[in-house]
This record gives C-alpha cells, structure tokens and sequence, in this order.
C-alpha cells in the first residue's frame, strides 16, 4: 500500500472555542508519541475522513506540517458525534520507523462456509480483530480469514491459523477462537423460544398493570 499523506496545521485552541473552527470544515487532532511531547493540530475534516478509509488504524500515514519535517502517524483513535456519527477529534500516534510497535489490525473475512451454505448453520465471529508488534512498515494493514475451512459444526478458526508475515509478531493468544458455526435451531428449541418470549411480555405487563393500579 502506497504512503498516505495527511496535511496539517498548528492549533492555538482548545475546549470550546474549538467549536467555531469545527464549522468550517477542520478537524482538531492531537499528535503524541513515545518521548514526544504532545501536540494540538488542525486537519481538513474531508482530508482526514479521506485518510481514515484508506489507512484504517493500522497503516503508516504521513503527517505533513507545512515548514516542518513529516512524521509517520497513526491514527489511534477517533471521538465521534453521538447524533451525527461523524468524527469530531482523533489522536495520532508519531512512530518511529525503527522501533516496533502494538497494534491491533482488523480481520477481513472471505469465502463461503459449507457449514453455512449446505448445513444451515450460522457463522459466529467472536472478534473483528488481533494483537500483533512489529516495526510500523511491516504493519499490515487488514488479516485475511479464508472461512472455507469452516465445513462442519465441529471445525473452528483459531489465532494460531492466520496467515502473517514472519516479521509480524501475533500478540493475541494463539488459543482464541476467531470463528465458528452453530447448528440451525431445531423447531423444539424455536418454540422454546417462542414460549419465552411470550412469559417475558406477561410478566411486563403485569408490572405495568401494578405501577398503574398504585398511581391511581
């Protein structure tokens, strides 16, 4: 994958006279490191979400500070609007190119399960994503998990099946199951379900009849 580069620019302020700024189109970014003294800094927000979907959170971005050396980031956390979903701040984390680094990388599932396609069964993914260390231009940006394996209910992918680079260390425990399948449900069990959920909404409405007979 080719280098991004995400163009930035000093900022003065902090807290809410933030919010002026935010309405044209900026994004405040704070960029920190280890013995690297943290700093305040303005990205364009379109230019960011650019980057954002094309580095993700584990791909070196080029951070360029005009008059200014670049620096290797990564983007390592974003805050986002609690109506709107859009990001409102992100943290970048300064790297050196030789020092190794942790960072969790996202899986990227493919391939069609038999135990899904022929069996019925229902695919389970019990994380998106792994602990691996490695030097940041080793990083790799996604883990492919090939879920063909998966031919019966009985058949798991575990950690210690993923294919990775030899300069990539896997952090996560080689033991923990990424992926599996279930049997469908059987009518037995759909009923037990059914029964449930009726018991559950007479029991509401139960206690919504007593709250209502002791406010009159």
């Amino acid at each position: 994958m080719s280098k991004v580069i995400l163009k930035a620019t000093t900022r003065d302020v902090t807290g809410k006279e933030m919010r002026a700024t935010r309405t044209v189109g900026q994004l405040p970014v704070v960029v920190y490191g280890h013995n690297i003294a943290p700093r305040n800094l303005w990205v364009a927000f379109f230019d960011f979400m650019k980057t954002y979907r094309a580095a993700g959170e584990s791909a070196i971005v080029e951070l360029s500070v005009e008059g200014e050396k670049n620096v290797n980031v990564l983007i390592q956390d974003t805050q986002l609007d609690p109506l709107s979903g859009n990001v409102t701040h992100a943290d970048l984390l300064q790297v050196r190119m030789d020092e190794e680094i942790e960072a969790h990388i996202p899986l990227t599932f493919v391939g069609e399960s038999d135990a899904v396609k022929s069996l019925g069964g229902m695919l389970l993914k019990n994380t998106d994503e792994v602990l691996v260390s490695c030097l940041p231009a080793d990083l790799p940006h996604d883990i492919t998990v090939d879920i063909s394996a998966l031919a019966t209910f009985d058949d798991h992918i575990k950690v210690s099946d993923l294919k990775i680079s030899s300069k990539v260390k896997m952090l996560s425990e080689p033991d923990m199951i990424i992926a599996g399948v279930t049997p469908p449900r059987t009518a037995a069990q759909i009923a037990e379900l059914d029964v449930k959920a009726e018991a559950d909404v007479t029991k509401v409405e139960s206690v919504v009849k007593e709250d209502k007979a002791e406010s009159k």
